[in-house]
């Protein structure tokens, strides 16, 4: 390949690399850089050919334009200007850098010393300079090819949100160990892909699988000091790069040609793919972290610092550093990266990991910030789901009911509260039956709807299901931290024995009160979201932190499934597409105002009153859910009904039904066919009917 002696002018845009008329066209964000070059690399990345310096800047953004080469190419980025961290400003040309627009990534990432941008062991710290060369080890930029295949986006299902229902899952821990696989496949996108894999989903009833973060990560070095991998992914460096690690593909392109037929053939299935996304913090960690590609771009306009002291970053996240969305560059990087995997790889939406630090302007959190006020005037976004967690690591960082109308957000105050009350934990019935209705009193204001609250009993992080119900504290020791990481007031009960039991007692308690929480789940209004596996009583020994086990640990265990369980879920998930009023799209009303409308029952058939919401003793109570049929479309003039029973005691409950009469769709317990008029409720217990 013949190379020419110079750089044309470029274009300002598109931001990346981009193959075109002939070329590659080159754009780079850098306000305060004084020259940025392009390194030209072999196709292995080990021997560089080239470098060019880009025009520019023009509004902060570094241009130009190769003739003669396109896609394949392998290239980084070296960026000159002050190396002044009281300024907040850390370049140093010495270090190669990866384009953080590159939709392909070339090399294997190791820690070394090299990588640092300052003298480890100086003095100095990080005001010292490394002149060392790290491009032999750096990973590389490869320009992106179009992929072929067909578009994810012609048969996205488009489910309406009051229709999802959400499995939250790792690629590899689903697939690793489903037998059904072929070998080849498991722990990949082709194996999520498979028709095996699908088929669980369906029988489940899943609308909408949501997916630990696939971006290109690198290990944290505590880890990787350590031998342990960052399975989960929450270190995200390639914001435009699926992960090879969960890849059949070896070759760049190949891999973002798997990621994309794995969503095309989801959605032939009705599935649509949300993903969890990581624009809070990069690897470069704080201060005394390496420069890997934007800290080395530009750290004053990428990350927040701290006012006092800018040669210190601000730790918003606990991961040692905090993008900065409150510029306009920065904020642009995400959204473009958000735009590429609508657009290219088909993806129905996005789960932000802690996105108060989306909304920071400059620390505190604004629910209308520009970030946010960019997110829905983007025509691309305008559709796609979007789900906050709605907590980070600085000040004032809890903001669950906080975010802009579009959001659906994780209720950790459902998890809690369900646990709870199924636990006997102290948890009152007026709490749980807040969290049943979708917590208006968290979501109900701004034009938000019942469907805002995603509602979870366990997830990726902390004890699976069945965990919570067999251990009273975690047991992380694998993890290499003595025991100290992962969440120490995990609630939880272990009912007997810690960890797994054969006594007859304790596993059925266990059974009752898993089958009961799953059903509550899958009956509550909102939106809810079971954890892989919880349908499997799948158990991680305890760990409560799992984040660095790539093995057994994480990975579902289909082998000892209960086949009951699952089909125990699958009913439930059922019902609830099935009947109308458990995800009813707007928030119910009072009795008489002609729409949807709860009512609250003691076990006696009375009304609940104020003092028993609170009342210590008898947990036990009913709801009535009630819509004339103009309100679900049914037959005009008809009042549909549904009656939950719900009984947390550890012994049966007499209950008198209202009037009726009622048919009995559900008993979580697996014990009565049928309900009269009285009748009692079994132990542990969750009961769905519906008015005759």
């Amino acid at each position: 390949m013949k190379l020419p002696d110079s750089m044309q002018a470029g274009r300002a845009a598109p931001l990346g690399s981009t193959a075109r008329d002939g070329g590659v066209n080159f754009a780079v964000f850098s306000e305060h850089a004084t020259a940025i070059e392009v390194c030209l690399f072999d196709s292995g990345g080990q021997r560089e050919l080239r470098r060019y310096a880009l025009h520019g800047p023009e509004d902060g953004i570094w241009h130009g334009f190769l003739p003669g080469v396109g896609a394949g190419l392998v290239y980084g980025l070296r960026a000159h200007g002050p190396h002044a961290p009281e300024r907040g400003h850390r370049f140093n040309p010495h270090k190669l850098l990866l384009d953080p627009y590159a939709r392909e990534i070339e090399g294997r990432f190791g820690w070394r010393a090299e990588h640092h941008g300052y003298v480890l062991g100086d003095p100095e710290g990080p005001r010292s300079l490394d002149t060392r060369d790290n491009a032999l080890h750096a990973l590389k930029a490869r320009v992106a090819a179009s992929l072929d295949g067909p578009d994810p986006r012609t048969n996205a299902p488009r489910h309406p949100t009051e229709a999802l229902v959400i499995y939250e899952a790792h690629v590899k821990g689903f697939t690793q160990q489903l037998a059904a696989l072929p070998k080849a496949l498991r722990g990949t996108y082709a194996g999520l892909a498979h028709p095996a894999a699908i088929a669980h989903l369906q029988r489940l009833g899943i609308t909408a699988i949501e997916l630990l973060p696939i971006h290109y990560t690198i290990d944290e070095p505590h880890l990787a000091d350590k031998g342990l991998p960052n399975y989960w992914g929450y270190n995200s460096l390639g914001f435009f790069c699926p992960d090879p690690r969960w890849a059949l593909a070896k070759d760049p392109t190949a891999i973002r040609a798997e990621f994309r037929a794995m969503v095309h053939a989801l959605h032939e299935a009705g599935i649509e793919v949300l993903l969890d996304v990581v624009y809070n913090h990069t690897p470069e960690g704080n201060e005394f972290g390496p420069t890997l590609h934007l800290r080395g771009l530009d750290n004053r306009s990428y990350y927040h610092l701290q006012a006092d002291d800018l040669s210190r970053n601000e730790n918003l996240t606990g991961c040692g550093n905090t993008l900065n969305c409150a510029h306009p560059r920065v904020a642009q990087l995400v959204l473009d990266s958000l735009r590429c995997w609508v657009q290219e790889m088909g993806v129905d939406g996005f789960r932000f990991d802690l996105a108060p630090v989306l909304g920071r302007a400059p620390h505190s959190y604004h629910a209308n910030a520009a970030f946010f006020t960019a997110l829905r005037q983007d025509p691309v976004l305008a559709e796609v789901h979007l789900i906050a967690e709605p907590w980070d690591a600085g000040a004032n960082g809890y903001q669950l009911g906080h975010f802009p109308g579009r959001f659906l957000e994780w209720n950790d105050k459902y998890r809690d509260a369900v646990r709870g009350y199924w636990l006997g934990t102290g948890v009152s019935r007026g709490e749980f039956a807040r969290r049943l209705a979708a917590s208006s009193d968290v979501f109900h204001h701004g034009g938000r709807l019942p469907t805002a609250s995603v509602n979870f009993v366990s997830c990726h992080d902390g004890f699976t299901l069945n965990d919570v119900l067999s251990y009273s504290r975690k047991h992380n020791h694998a993890n290499g931290e003595d025991n100290r990481d992962g969440r120490d007031n995990e609630l939880c009960a272990n009912l007997g024995a810690e960890g797994p039991s054969e006594d007859l007692g304790i596993r059925d308690a266990r059974e009752r009160l898993r089958r009961a929480m799953l059903a509550t789940l899958a009956f509550s209004q909102g939106t809810p979201m079971l954890n892989a596996g919880d349908e499997l009583a799948n158990s991680q020994g305890g760990n409560n932190n799992a984040y660095c086990q790539d093995n057994p640990t994480t990975w579902l265990d289909w082998a000892q499934a209960p086949q009951d369980l699952i089909d125990f879920v699958g009913r439930c998930f059922a019902l609830r597409a099935q009947e109308p009023l458990l995800r009813h799209p707007l928030w119910f009303s009072g009795p008489g105002a002609g729409q949807a409308h709860l009512h609250w029952l003691r076990p006696d058939g009375h009304a609940m009153e104020a003092s028993d919401w609170q009342a210590g003793g008898q947990q036990a109570f009913a709801c009535t859910l009630y819509a004339f049929a103009c309100t679900l479309h049914a037959q005009p003039g008809t009042q549909q009904g549904l009656l939950l029973i719900f009984n947390p005691e550890p012994q049966a409950t007499r209950f008198v039904l209202p009037a009726g009469p009622w048919t009995l769709l559900l008993d979580s317990s697996g014990n009565l066919k049928h309900a009269a008029p009285e009748f009692d409720a079994p132990a542990r217990s969750l009961l769905l009917l519906k008015k005759a």
